[in-house]
């Protein structure tokens, strides 16, 4: 990995492209992030960088994030995220990182928490098929059906898709394209859609299988 930056996701709009096209982007305020630690090879066992991102009330911190803001000498952050990155030889601790980092034309991965809908059915979470509407199914037309063998093995396994908890969980979608930047407004359109709702927090690095 070259680089990495956190942002927030602002929303989905459209921009045209030389030829006229209507592009659907989704725009991140990518950073400013500020570096708050360097980890090396000889404190840690393996090189990377924390970054921070977003501000928050010093009210807010706890003691030991205070005393780990305080010896970076940077105010505390929201966000943290370690990016293991091919040299960090040129970066210190304190250094700004903005949207500009990226450009035009990458290929990146972003990661982020997908929206919650808090407890939903079978049909909803796992796309199953209804039952039949006529013929005595009724009052059951949205139930998952049978869950398995009676006497044998005389239990549920274990991962059967029921109906439970969907969504607010960990999404990265791959290989997107960015498509413009604006360093002075740091913000970031990339072509597409990415998880989460407005205002979720993201993970945008150079792609892993691009």
């Amino acid at each position: 990995m070259k680089k990495g930056l956190i942002g927030k996701k602002i929303g989905m709009t459209q921009i045209f492209d030389e030829a006229g096209n209507a592009v659907p982007v989704t725009v991140v305020e990518a950073g400013p992030c500020v570096i708050t630690q360097k980890k090396t090879m000889e404190n840690d066992g393996y090189e990377a960088i924390q970054v921070g991102f977003g501000d928050v009330k010093v009210a807010r911190v706890n003691k030991p994030m205070k005393g780990h803001f305080d010896k970076a000498n940077v105010a505390p952050k929201k966000t943290l995220k370690e990016f293991r990155l091919d040299d960090i030889s040129a970066m210190n601790v304190g250094d700004i990182l903005k949207a500009d980092v990226f450009a035009a034309g990458d290929v990146v991965d972003v990661k982020g928490t997908s929206k919650g809908h808090g407890t939903a059915g079978a049909i909803k979470r796992w796309n199953f098929a209804r039952l039949r509407m006529s013929h005595g199914t009724g009052p059951n037309h949205r139930h998952a059906g049978s869950l398995g063998a009676c006497s044998s093995p005389s239990r549920v396994f274990k991962g059967k898709k029921m109906a439970g908890h969907y969504g607010h969980e960990a999404v990265t979608v791959q290989n997107l394209k960015v498509v413009k930047v604006d360093a002075e407004s740091n913000l970031i359109a990339i072509k597409g859609a990415i998880p989460g709702p407005k205002g979720g927090i993201v993970v945008i690095a150079d792609a892993v299988k691009a």
